[in-house]
């Protein structure tokens, strides 16, 4: 499926796959048909916002910007814009999770967010043996546990919610070697499906999406 510019998938919605796409003069919001990764719908966001990450919400599709501290939220059956909300920290990833958003900025922690105001409902710091786990980027709500990118790794987190603590890892250091030709082509797309369960994963400048098989190291 292609993947044009920096893509960071929502949950696949309606069986359909929405992305936010990065760079300054490039970003967007798009529909992707998942078989053969034909762009449906797009808009595009005026040049000076870099978008970062989307997520559904209540018919509406959120999308963060990363310095630009203002998130823009559309209409999913039009894509219309509706309105924009504030917040004080960069963005980078962002999901549902039931009644709150969760919302990334680079650092160990993430931020619970009352998705009518963006208010911070509460605040996650994610740890791993003890030890923070910064840079947190894209995310994804799958099965009760925060699925989270690391910016500049080939590693995903699974996060237990309530604690932070991160309960296992995902490596891709394999599928990120064949797009490892600059530095900037890192891992930075999670999707799940939620009524197929299929999990669905992409990077910075790649021009794929993948769909992999969990398994546990033996």
């Amino acid at each position: 499926v292609a993947a044009l510019f920096p893509p960071c998938p929502d949950s696949i919605n309606g069986g359909r796959l929405f992305e936010s796409t990065g760079l300054y003069g490039r970003s967007s919001v798009r529909e992707v048909d998942l078989t053969t990764g034909n762009v449906l719908r797009t808009v595009q966001s005026p040049a000076e916002i870099f978008g970062e990450g989307l997520a559904h919400w209540n018919n509406t599709l959120i999308q963060l910007t990363w310095q630009n501290r203002v998130a823009f939220v559309f209409d999913q059956a039009s894509f219309q814009f509706k309105k924009q909300h504030r917040y004080n920290t960069e963005g980078w990833g962002l999901t549902q999770a039931g009644r709150h958003l969760i919302m990334s900025d680079g650092s160990a922690s993430l931020f619970f967010l009352d998705p009518e105001t963006f208010n911070v409902a509460r605040t996650l710091e994610v740890t791993s043996a003890g030890t923070p786990v910064a840079r947190l980027n894209e995310l994804e709500y799958i099965n009760g546990q925060i699925y989270a990118n690391v910016w500049q790794t080939a590693r995903i987190a699974i996060i237990n919610p309530s604690s932070g603590v991160v309960t296992g890892w995902i490596d891709l250091a394999g599928l990120a070697k064949q797009h490892a030709s600059s530095p900037d082509q890192v891992l930075n797309g999670i999707a799940h499906d939620t009524v197929d369960n299929r999990l669905y994963v992409t990077g910075k400048l790649w021009n794929a999406l993948y769909e992999i098989d969990v398994v546990t190291a033996t």
